[in-house]
């Protein structure tokens, strides 16, 4: 009974990948695009009704602080004070803070630094912490120009050879030696890989962060961590930036070392999916349908070795056997 679910299974399976590849590419391209402009649109609604409120209750606050000010300080002129808090505005952008608790705390150490240059080669870019000067912003254009994609190169060729130890092995043993079934293992492999990457990466460092972080809640936390694996850094959250952290520059590099950990394991997760995907099918339900009758010269590849029937070694040896065959003459092939 269950293999005759499964058999269904797979056929019905197989029938929307049919379906897939004999629908036309602009349809399927206009398909995604449509979805993909509607989901953009879904969550800058929803993301406009949920923080609208928010940001007009806190500007009515700071209106009302800003008048109260005034009128307790009638001598205080507006005009400057505007000014003053423009440029205090401005200073924030950089890191920089003229309150007392944090006037003393820099942000070019060299714990600092090395968790800035990590953010940027990696793409998270928080923006808390930015360069003031033109030799600095100069400096980071020609650092992130060769540094991101030799950190992307690193994280892939790391992921890719855990792989072969995380994925392909376990697979391999309860395939080959368990005798279970490929397309199962697979399934359970991923969810209890994904589960692991979790705990480990999001749940348990949450509230790492949340015990150190003394403004942080343990949503906050959790927030920093989804934010920043994923590459997003918005930057509202940023750790060790509070006043007297205590072993500020050892935080910060632990939390370097964290993200680009947490960067190798995302993506050894999609990797581990895309290649799941494959063995279900999955993917033939996106990509674009292989045309046979496409001229095959163009799309030729570098290193084609199916023209070669055999390798040079069978080919030697065949020869060999042929002049073998030829010096030693039968009384069969003697003409008469």
């Amino acid at each position: 009974m269950h293999r005759i679910q499964h058999k269904r299974g797979c056929l019905s399976l197989e029938a929307v990948c049919c379906s897939s590849r004999a629908m036309k590419p602009w349809v399927l391209i206009s398909i995604f695009v449509v979805s993909y402009v509607c989901y953009l649109l879904l969550g800058a609604l929803v993301i406009s009704i949920i923080e609208k409120p928010y940001e007009e209750s806190l500007r009515s606050k700071l209106q009302k602080l800003k008048a109260d000010f005034l009128d307790v300080n009638s001598c205080v002129n507006e005009s400057k004070l505007e000014t003053f808090l423009q440029e205090v505005l401005n200073a924030n952008k950089y890191g920089v803070s003229v309150l007392r608790d944090a006037a003393n705390d820099t942000n070019w150490d060299f714990a600092t630094a090395f968790f800035f240059a990590s953010t940027l080669v990696t793409t998270v870019g928080y923006g808390y912490t930015t360069p003031l000067s033109d030799s600095g912003k100069a400096f980071c254009i020609f650092f992130a120009m060769i540094g991101v994609p030799f950190t992307m190169l690193v994280l892939t060729v790391t992921a890719q050879r855990l792989m072969a130890i995380v994925t392909y092995k376990p697979i391999d043993y309860f395939q080959i030696q368990r005798g279970y079934s490929r397309r199962c293992v697979t399934k359970v492999h991923f969810v209890i890989l994904l589960l692991l990457m979790l705990a480990l990466f999001f749940l348990i460092p949450a509230a790492i962060f949340s015990i150190i972080e003394d403004s942080w809640t343990y949503l906050d936390a959790f927030y920093f961590c989804f934010i920043s694996l994923c590459t997003i850094g918005l930057g509202d959250y940023v750790p060790g930036e509070q006043y007297q952290q205590k072993l500020r520059p050892l935080y910060k590099i632990c939390v370097t070392f964290y993200l680009l950990i947490g960067l190798v394991n995302m993506l050894l997760i999609l990797q581990t999916f895309h290649k799941a995907a494959d063995l279900h099918g999955l993917t033939d339900l996106v990509l674009m349908p292989h045309h046979e009758d496409e001229d095959e010269g163009d799309h030729e590849r570098i290193l084609d070795t199916s023209s070669f029937q055999k390798p040079v070694e069978s080919m030697e040896t065949e020869v060999q056997k042929q002049l073998n065959s030829a010096s030693h003459t039968g009384y069969s092939s003697i003409n008469r």
